[in-house]
């Protein structure tokens, strides 16, 4: 493990190599310079490793105080420890408050630098390791780890990556488990909000009465139970985004509240009197036809619209079955790490399977079949057909499609199935694609028996 490094500035050489060889003693590496233009020059060579700053308040080319925001903007990531020889109060006040991690008076005993010096290396080795996650979680949610290529999912990428940057409300429509989630998460990823809360909340998990009192929440007294004051989701995702799933479960007293906060960024906590103020980017889900359903009475027509600023279609998996195969090795690979297996790969009935099944539950469902079939497979074994549930070892044969028939019958044949396939058998969205009526497409799906494949 690397010796951890400090950065000490200060102009009076004897003293500063004292404090280094005592800090060398310690098991540090410490880089040194004698003001602060050579100071800052070492910084900026050297940002990636310095985790402490030690910089003498008096140096002949500035003030400690005054470079403080000069070093943390060289070096985010570490902490800052003022020296002086005549310590003043409103000083230390001072350099505290702009955010120096301690104020010390140099003569002091080195015990006390020493102690000080292992607690501001601790924070900083922490801070990076909580930045390097965040990173690593940042990666995790972007457009670049989704995995596949097919058309569909390219398609639905590239709108998301135009929307992501604006502060437009979204409302993200797909069946469920067609990872609505990873694309509002990916949106926040990609947006300026980036570093702020997602909160993501299920609006089908909680009953009625308490999805109200969780987005909004409430003030002491507010109702029997409520002893203490209670922050909502909305305001612990200040600043960021609010992922709201399955949003046609609402409740319409609900969805009138909600619709304010989409107007004025401001709401009224259940027994509260005055507005609290938000600043929230809302992405929304859905696997409903809410415009239908604010046609029939279901939901709010004037929250749709509000809602449906940008409207996006998450293509289910069989929309998209060239991604089956990549996401199954991706899928298999992560299983077989946690299980602590070598599973390297698939015998290619099992991956024709795979490609074969039309996945109504989408990549939820495909998830949930590899992490089976990872349990059962063998170690050092490919992934065989028996390896996967009953439902894959009876799949009927493929109809053999002849790309080279081109008669006007066998082009609209395999266009009107795309279609479908894109819109996750939605007949109206189909029709209104295709340019045709709903009967009209109904007749052709008889005609060509795509409602039997």
């Amino acid at each position: 493990m690397p010796q951890p490094t400090l950065l000490l500035i200060d102009d009076e050489n004897r003293l500063r190599q004292v404090l280094a060889r005592v800090l060398e003693l310690e098991g540090y590496a410490v880089l040194q310079a004698p003001d602060a233009r050579r100071g800052m020059q070492t910084l900026a060579e050297h940002a990636a490793d310095i985790l402490v700053i030690l910089s003498d308040v008096k140096l002949p080319d500035g003030n400690g105080v005054a470079l403080l925001p000069r070093y943390q903007a060289a070096a985010p990531l570490a902490e800052i420890i003022l020296l002086t020889a005549y310590g003043t109060v409103p000083d230390g006040v001072q350099a505290m408050k702009q955010g120096a991690f301690d104020y010390l008076t140099k003569g002091d005993s080195d015990d006390q630098l020493v102690v000080v010096v292992a607690r501001a290396v601790e924070k900083a080795q922490l801070r990076r390791r909580v930045a390097e996650l965040e990173k690593q979680v940042g990666q995790q949610y972007t457009f670049d780890a989704m995995i596949g290529h097919s058309a569909a999912l390219t398609k639905a990428k590239t709108l998301a990556e135009r929307v992501a940057p604006t502060a437009s409300t979204v409302l993200l429509e797909g069946p469920t488990g067609a990872g609505k989630e990873l694309f509002a998460q990916a949106i926040h990823q990609a947006s300026p909000r980036r570093g702020k809360p997602f909160v993501a909340v299920n609006c089908s998990a909680f009953p009625k009465d308490l999805l109200e009192s969780e987005l909004f929440g409430y003030k002491r007294g507010a109702f029997t139970g409520a002893l203490a004051n209670k922050k909502g989701l909305l305001e612990e995702a200040n600043g960021g985004t609010l992922f709201l799933d399955e949003i046609g479960e609402l409740d319409l007293a609900v969805q009138a509240k909600f619709l304010r906060v989409l107007e004025t960024q401001e709401f009224t906590k259940l027994g509260d009197t005055k507005p609290t103020k938000v600043n929230v980017r809302l992405v929304a889900a859905t696997n409903r036809n809410l415009r239908q359903e604010a046609a029939e009475g279901h939901f709010r027509p004037d929250l749709y619209y509000r809602l449906s600023v940008f409207e996006l279609a998450v293509p289910p998996l069989s929309a998209r079955p060239d991604d089956v195969a990549p996401l199954a090795r991706h899928f298999l690979q992560v299983f077989a790490a946690k299980l602590r297996k070598r599973l390297p790969g698939f015998e290619p009935e099992a991956l024709a399977r795979l490609a074969r099944y039309p996945w109504p539950g989408n990549v939820r469902e495909l998830k949930n079949v590899l992490e089976r079939a990872a349990i059962l497979a063998f170690d050092n074994q490919p992934l065989t057909l028996d390896d996967l549930p009953p439902e894959f070892q009876h799949l009927p044969a493929p109809t053999p499609a002849d790309p080279s028939d081109r008669s006007l019958r066998a082009v609209e044949a395999r266009h009107i199935g795309q279609v479908l396939r894109e819109t996750s058998g939605n007949k109206m969205e189909a029709a209104r694609h295709l340019g045709i009526g709903v009967k009209t497409l109904y007749r052709k799906i008889e005609e060509y028996g795509l409602g039997r494949k």
